[in-house]
């Protein structure tokens, strides 16, 4: 399958790009972000940008892509709610419609988090906003899912671009193997996301929203 990837810098995106380099399932990943990678490999192009929802240079191929993986986000500590919103959700939006424009085959595969609030009406801004988002994400004529993974490891080395993510990881990571035993459904690391996304790109799921347990089934051999 043919990959186009957003968010390959972060934390969760580059335990995507990983996956999908690694998988003889992808034949093909476009990145797009606003800076190199920093990795060469045959199966990997990058589109760089200042404006990553500028699918413009890459019109005509966009009918040849068979999923979006959708990993790019901040952090809403600390921003206001409109700014959040032009990130999560205007910046999503304007990548996906196109999307399923061209290709209404293609599977778009968006990472939420647990605790999203599909009403809408949460007090909680980044979960109204995460809701609504992925409320019409599952309107558009193509094959939507949600990933809403819980506490997320960071494997081979990846650090978080997020200084409260750094510190939190710093202090847990240690009885991270603990936490797991206590509560296995409640984590996932950045290379089982990735192996659940091409799981469901190539054979679908059950539902179009993904816990934790059902992101780790997923990406089971």
């Amino acid at each position: 399958m043919k990959v186009i990837l957003f968010g390959a810098t972060g934390m969760i995106g580059q335990g995507v790009l990983g996956e999908c380099l690694r998988d003889e399932r992808v034949a093909q990943v476009l990145a797009v972000g606003r800076s190199p990678l920093g990795i060469e490999h045959p199966k990997l192009r990058e589109l760089i940008q200042p404006d990553p929802a500028d699918l413009s240079a890459v019109a005509g191929e966009l009918p040849e892509f068979d999923a979006c993986f959708f990993c790019l986000g901040v952090s809403s500590v600390g921003m206001k709610e409109e700014d959040y919103r032009r990130i999560t959700y205007d910046l999503t939006m304007r990548v996906a419609r196109p999307l399923a424009a061209a290709n209404p085959e293609l599977t778009f595969v968006f990472v939420s988090g647990q605790g999203t609030d599909g009403t809408e009406r949460s007090r909680t801004m980044w979960r109204r906003v995460k809701g609504k988002t992925e409320n019409d994400l599952l309107t558009l004529p193509f094959q939507a899912y949600m990933f809403r993974p819980g506490f997320v490891q960071p494997m081979d080395g990846v650090v978080s671009k997020t200084r409260l993510y750094r510190t939190a990881y710093a202090i847990t990571g240690p009885l991270i193997p603990l936490f797991k035993r206590l509560a296995p459904n409640a984590f996932n690391d950045n290379r089982e996301i990735g192996r659940a996304m091409i799981t469901v790109a190539a054979s679908g799921a059950d539902t179009r929203v993904l816990t934790p347990r059902q992101i780790a089934a997923h990406a089971a051999p």
